[in-house]
């Protein structure tokens, strides 16, 4: 695909990314937006968004994202949605409905693709990776959009050690880091760097992990009544499923925050034996094979028996 082209004589854009942006889903919304602002100068543009973490300002243009999902723009010439299908942009959806012309650029396994126009690779890192992909005039590329492509890929990657990370990533990579922004400082401040109420919530959540099924799982909750009492937001909660992962014996990985009443957003990780997309699939999520994602209802103990009841067969 060459985004230019499906883009041509489109006098209004819109770009937007799923509910609750992770680091890939802003990386290459945001590398999209500022790679067609920059080549199609006569278009409108525009990017929604719910408002992402702070940690992403380093982003040029992030606070131009729309993130009231208001626009008096009603029917779109051209509505692009990366990293996800239309299902999972929230507001966003009824301007993907309305739009004369849709685009969809996603790499998850459990998307078929909702657009007219589909560049669904599963196998690929990220979503970044394919919006870079369709960048077929690298001309227009610059280091403001290279970074922001560069944040996308190394957070669905975790930093290049995940197994979805393939040698044509690490050349995309490469390419990226060519146009010379301080690529160790970006790697430092929007995926490893804290806050101190992040470090204590991660603490927290692990002192309170339980691991069952012989040390093969752990599984760790973090309730509303927490949440408030150190006031933390969910995305200051990214990064301690894959914690948690990280305990010797552990096959699969469980932690959930609490959204609603016996409404729980449940974050599954893998080392290998457990496809979790699989396991989120059956309950109505998605994601990869070893990081994958799903909201669910009840009580936690039923939530992690209906879990560990799809992870013990793959297990068997």
């Amino acid at each position: 695909m060459n985004i230019l082209e499906e883009v041509k004589g489109a006098g209004t854009i819109g770009i937007s990314g799923h509910i609750r942006p992770d680091g890939d889903c802003i990386g290459s919304a945001m590398g999209l937006y500022l790679y067609l602002k920059k080549a199609c100068p006569t278009a409108k543009v525009q990017i929604m968004l719910e408002k992402p973490a702070e940690i992403f300002n380093c982003i040029k243009g992030v606070d131009e994202i729309n993130t009231d999902f208001t626009s008096e723009i009603t029917a779109f010439d051209v509505f692009i949605v990366v990293d996800s299908a239309k299902d999972r942009t929230g507001e966003a959806e009824k301007y993907f409905d309305g739009a004369k012309k849709t685009i969809n650029i996603d790499h998850h396994v459990s998307n078929s693709g909702c657009g007219d126009v589909n560049y669904i690779v599963s196998g690929a890192s990220s979503a970044s990776e394919l919006v870079y992909q369709v960048m077929e005039d690298k001309t227009q590329i610059d280091e403001e959009i290279a970074k922001a492509l560069y944040i996308g890929i190394i957070h669905d990657t975790g930093v290049f050690q995940y197994s979805n990370t393939a040698p044509s990533t690490l050349n995309v990579a490469a390419e990226l880091i060519s146009y010379g922004f301080d690529f160790p400082k970006l790697i430092d401040e929007t995926f490893y760097e804290k806050t101190y109420v992040q470090n204590q919530i991660l603490g927290r959540a692990l002192l309170e992990s339980i691991v069952f099924m012989d040390g093969k799982c752990i599984v760790s909750m973090v309730d509303k009544k927490t949440m408030n009492f150190y006031q933390v937001e969910p995305h200051d909660l990214e990064g301690i499923v894959s914690q948690l992962r990280n305990t010797k014996g552990v096959e699969c990985a469980i932690f959930m925050y609490q959204t609603d009443t016996l409404t729980y957003k449940v974050s599954l990780r893998s080392n290998g034996k457990v496809d979790v997309a699989k396991v989120a699939a059956f309950f109505g999520g998605g994601g990869h094979m070893r990081a994958a994602g799903v909201t669910m209802q009840g009580t936690f103990h039923d939530i992690v028996n209906n879990l560990s009841d799809q992870i013990v067969k793959q297990l068997s």
